[in-house]
């Protein structure tokens, strides 16, 4: 019989823009943009836009995209319905506006995490506020699903600031330091409450449950745990969890985010 130990990576592949995803995940995106500097209406300068297919402008050209704005780059006045988004800004801001008539700028590690439900518009923004210099922007948004009791429950957002924001810092035998940003959830042995938005009644109808879901961020890993280190952006299905764990190495060592696991 064998002695080796099993690795507990499973399948390694390459990510892109946009993620595979496993139920109740629809979508998870990732978008990263060195974007020039701004002009006083918080876009690029006219000329920077010559050749770009505004109002669906995916290019990367120059390395940044407009996606659908026209002056300013972002996302104008769009739906969402029966599902929840969440929003971590990793570098840069968000002007967030929506028919509940809330309006916001987060960025630079903030979270928003918002419940669509029944129905909300909103638009999402990246406003370029340097003049003198680039304007680095970088965020991931997860589409999750909501339970099929929850879908029309009335729509809401809630901020989680980064200052607020669980880190936990996990090292591993070579020295190597992994740094997880707990965005729902607690790693295990942390005490911390759950970052999420918590149902607390059921007379609370403007919070949806979430007992669906409860083995979100669970850390069955040490996150920086003998893996090799890989210098392209990848994901790593591991060996025990449910649900795949996805990794991405940014320019200062590894860095993980698991949406849905168990020991």
């Amino acid at each position: 019989m064998s002695t080796e130990t099993a690795s507990p990576v499973l399948q390694t592949f390459p990510l892109g823009a946009q993620w595979p995803t496993i139920d109740p995940f629809l979508f998870v995106a990732h978008h990263r943009d060195d974007y020039p500097e701004g002009m006083d209406d918080l876009g690029p300068a006219p000329e920077q836009l010559a050749g770009r297919p505004l109002g669906h402008d995916f290019s990367e050209q120059d390395g940044w995209s407009m996606y659908h704005g026209s002056r300013v780059p972002g996302f104008p006045q769009h739906p969402h319905r029966g599902f929840e988004t969440i929003t971590h800004v990793r570098h840069g801001l968000i002007d967030h506006a929506d028919s509940m008539g809330a309006t916001a700028r987060f960025g630079h590690g903030d979270t928003q995490w918002m419940t669509a439900g029944k129905g909300v518009q909103h638009c999402e923004m990246f406003p370029l506020v340097n003049k003198d210099s680039g304007n680095l922007g970088e965020l991931f948004q997860i589409w999750l699903n909501l339970p099929a009791a929850d879908k029309m429950v009335d729509p809401y957002f809630t901020m989680l600031w980064n200052e607020r924001t669980p880190k936990v810092r996990v090292v591993d035998a070579a020295g190597v330091t992994t740094e997880i940003t707990v965005i729902a959830g607690r790693p295990r042995r942390d005490r911390r409450p759950d970052t999420a938005p918590q149902l607390v009644g059921l007379e609370a109808r403007r919070r949806p449950r979430r007992v669906a879901h409860p083995h979100r961020s669970r850390w069955p890993l040490d996150a920086a745990a003998g893996h090799e280190r890989r210098d392209a952006p990848s994901a790593l299905r591991l060996r025990g969890l449910q649900r795949a764990d996805r990794h991405r190495r940014p320019d200062r060592g590894p860095h993980r985010r698991c949406d849905r696991g168990r020991p």
